[in-house]
């Protein structure tokens, strides 16, 4: 399969992994590389040390091209960057944050960069920005999302009037039959994370991938928003956040009061299902299983296949 992404990338198959915090470790990334996809480490997790070993693993394990996803918000983004410059990482995609900010610095040293939006303004903001191609993020995406609660089926066709570099469509994609569905709106792409989770590969902590495995629909909830709006499953903690909002008291201050430091590492990469954020898309209730990376690739490539030869059949007079 041949289209701007793939030559954008170098890569087979215009499949890239989400670079998703406690997830995305060397191992999964170089895995989805290896598949013919592209691997993103999740920096927002990781201390430059950290992110400095994890790039270099990869380097180790494939000799594809990886990149590195930078929420660009996070403190040590600055850090991250620097890091990034000095390994040599031949792609970025940035996110939570202005596309401005680290674009040309990447791209003057030959990285190519992709920014992550959740709207048709910010897409247009970010090819302003000089970005190589834009990741559009529906509302049923895991992690942090955009408060428009677009769905991807709605954002994808907005995004693609707008603008005429490369577009990726994420949020809701763990199937085939999905992606055939956001490249006949217009992406060139998709990025996927909820099904990447469910592999051997993945960093996050077994009992996690095991909660996924058994959502069911309904079982994760947008929440945050007065913070940054994110997608969760339902557990003991999600209940002591919903009880704030019902007795009027979900300020910014007393949200962050109640979450703390490290919530989302106790839940996912700790395991600990009910002290924890359990961050993960809706297409959850529809994972059934835990996989290797390669088995996901050969599944969504065997599913797309099968929709698209049904697709051809149909004609209309």
């Amino acid at each position: 399969m041949k289209n701007r992404i793939t030559q954008l990338f170098d890569i087979q198959y215009p499949i890239i992994q989400g670079g998703m915090i406690w997830a995305s470790g060397w191992r999964l990334v170089s895995a989805v590389s290896n598949s013919g996809g592209l691997g993103l480490l999740g920096s927002g997790s990781m201390s430059s040390e950290i992110l400095r070993e994890h790039i270099r693993k990869c380097k180790l394990h494939t000799n594809k091209p990886f990149g590195v996803n930078v929420p660009i918000m996070y403190e040590n983004s600055a850090n991250t960057i620097q890091v990034i410059l000095e390994e040599k990482v031949p792609i970025v995609f940035t996110s939570a944050g202005n596309p401005k900010t680290w674009t040309s610095t990447l791209q003057k040293e030959g990285i190519k960069v992709a920014h992550v939006v959740s709207s048709a303004k910010f897409a247009l903001k970010a090819q302003e920005a000089g970005v190589d191609a834009i990741v559009a993020e529906g509302f049923e995406a895991g992690g942090h999302n955009g408060r428009e609660e677009t769905t991807t089926l709605a954002l994808i066709p907005s995004v693609r009037e707008q603008i005429n570099i490369p577009l990726i469509a994420a949020g809701g994609i763990a199937t085939g039959q999905a992606i055939f569905a956001v490249m006949a709106l217009g992406a060139e792409g998709v990025q996927i994370g909820s099904r990447f989770v469910a592999t051997h590969q993945c960093e996050m902590h077994e009992n996690f991938k095991r909660e996924v495995v058994r959502a069911k629909e309904g079982d994760t909830i947008l929440t945050l928003k007065e913070l940054s709006p994110v997608r969760m499953l339902k557990n003991k903690f999600f209940d002591q956040i919903t009880n704030l909002y019902q007795l009027g008291k979900a300020t910014p201050e007393s949200l962050k009061e109640l979450i703390g430091k490290g919530r989302t590492k106790k839940g996912m990469f700790e395991g600990d299902l009910d002290e924890g954020i359990l961050e993960i898309g809706q297409v959850a209730s529809i994972i059934n299983d835990i996989k290797s990376v390669e088995e996901v690739f050969q599944e969504l490539l065997i599913d797309f296949k099968k929709i698209q030869k049904q697709m051809s059949q149909f004609q209309i007079d």
